[in-house]
Parts: C-alpha cells; structure tokens; sequence
C-alpha cells in the first residue's frame, strides 16, 4: 500500500503534459516529456497511484508518443470516444458517430469549402477531406500522415471523431449551422483549439469515459484527478474531485474552477502531483 494507492490521476497530453503547440505552430520537433514530470509519474505509480492519458488524439497518434509516458492506467482517446489498454493492445470501450455523420459533415463542408475535417476511424487510420495547412501542421505534430478522400461519404464507418479545421470564425459559423440543423442533439461539439473544432457521439467526451476508467479500476470519483488545458477538457475537470489546468490553459478553461498550477513548459504535472501529495499525506 502507497500513499497513492486507490488514486487515478488522467492527464490531457498536448499542453499539458508536454507542450506541443511550437511544434504545432512552427515545425519545430515535439519537445521529449521532462525529466521532472517523468520522475514525478513514476514516483506516484511506485506510491500506488493510476496515471492515465485523456488525448483528444486518435490512437494512431499518440501511440508515437505512448512508450515515452510512464501509464499504468488504460487511456481515453479521441476525445472519449474509446478507452484503450495499452497493455493489451484493446479497447475496452468505444462510443462511435453514427451512421448519419458522414453525409452531416459532408454537409457543413460543402457550406464552407475552407473547411478540413479529419476523420478518425477505429482501425487507427485518419482519413481527410479538404486537407488544409492545419491538416498538414497536424501530420507533422502527431507524426501519421491523413489518408485522403474526396468526400466524406467514401470514408469507411466506424469513425470515434470528426476533427473539423479552420480558422475561429469559419468554424463558430460551422457549429451554427450544425445546431441549426437540429444535429447537436446527436453529438458533441467542442472546441479542442482555436483551429479545431471536435464533433463525437452524444455523450462521448473526457469526463464520460474518465467515469468508466474509474468504475473498471474500482477507484471512487472522490480520488480522481484530472488536468487539462482546452474547452475539452472541461467535462473531466469539472466530473473529477479536482480539477488542475496549466497556466497556459485557455480562458474557458480558468473560468470551470480547475486549480491553476505551472505553465506546460515548466512541469505542470510534476506541480500537481506534489499537491496531491498534501492531499495524500501517508
């Protein structure tokens, strides 16, 4: 028994755990997980802690990065729609768009031409219609090049998530028409950036899926921790017993009640884990 024992603690990656967005932004190499947060993980794990990953991406990219990040827990991906157990190399739980989404989307970018979309297929293919410099700055974050389509329709089912690129305005005007429609009814709409736009099943997000990682681990919501730096992370900052955002998390983010800790750049992780340890005294 640790001091940590009967504790989950699930991490977003990008800006949070490690901060992505230069590479993002100007092609730069994806910076390695530091040293600190890296032996402030393995220090939680060895004290019995959970330690999981809440990616907004598909699996196929974050599995370039998963042997790097000490987990012991299995991890939520593309955005909560699936729980994967990297262990095995199984999902243990998915919640897929339904059969309508394609011609939907297909919809919406056919209205606004200037929009990519990113699909993300279960089979650990992305496919893209429309790829833009986004979509391309995407690849080069993540590493996996997108499977180009003409259309949407010709996209095989199933798909976890569509990611809709473009700038802020296209894609406010773009989550209009979709509510409009009468479709976010149906799904999930949330902005994971100023430039990405995510759409899952009704109901799949971070703080859905954080909730069945913790039943499967037997581990009550009154010891689970969360920490995110976008509008889709709120859902499991708010669902967790506290929340913690980076300092460079997003306005959104500051105003859910989340405790702000370090800038992703300066160890964010390793911050919180050291206030769990006031929690956890032993």
């Amino acid at each position: 028994m640790g001091r940590f024992t009967g504790v989950l603690l699930a991490s977003d990656f990008d800006n949070t755990l490690i901060y992505t967005e230069e590479a993002l932004r100007s092609g730069v190499p994806v910076p390695p997980l530091s040293e600190k947060n890296r032996a402030a993980l393995e220090y939680f794990m060895a004290e019995g802690g959970k330690f999981a990953i809440a990616t907004g991406r598909a699996l196929a990219a974050f599995m370039k990065y998963a042997d790097n990040v000490p987990m012991n827990a299995p991890g939520v991906v593309c955005n909560g729609a699936a729980l994967y157990d990297f262990s095995t190399g199984q999902y243990l739980e998915t919640a897929m768009l339904d059969g309508d989404v394609r011609q939907r989307g297909q919809a919406v970018l056919d209205r606004f031409p200037e929009v990519a979309v990113e699909a993300y297929h279960m089979d650990n293919v992305i496919y893209a219609v429309h790829p833009n410099e986004i979509t391309r700055q995407h690849e080069h974050l993540t590493k996996v090049g997108v499977t180009e389509r003409a259309s949407l329709e010709e996209v095989p089912l199933p798909l976890g998530k569509l990611l809709l690129e473009a700038d802020r305005e296209t894609l406010e005007a773009a989550k209009a028409f979709m509510e409009a429609q009468g479709w976010s009814g149906d799904y999930e709409l949330i902005f994971s950036a100023r430039e990405l736009l995510e759409m899952t099943a009704r109901g799949a997000n971070k703080g859905g899926m954080v909730r069945r990682l913790a039943e499967r681990l037997g581990i009550s919501m009154e010891h689970v921790y969360c920490a995110g730096d976008e509008a889709n992370d709120i859902s499991m900052l708010t669902a967790a017993a506290q929340g913690f955002a980076p300092a460079n998390c997003a306005p959104a983010v500051r105003d859910c009640g989340a405790v702000i800790v370090a800038d992703a750049r300066e160890d964010a992780v390793a911050e919180i884990i050291r206030l769990l340890e006031e929690r956890y005294p032993g």
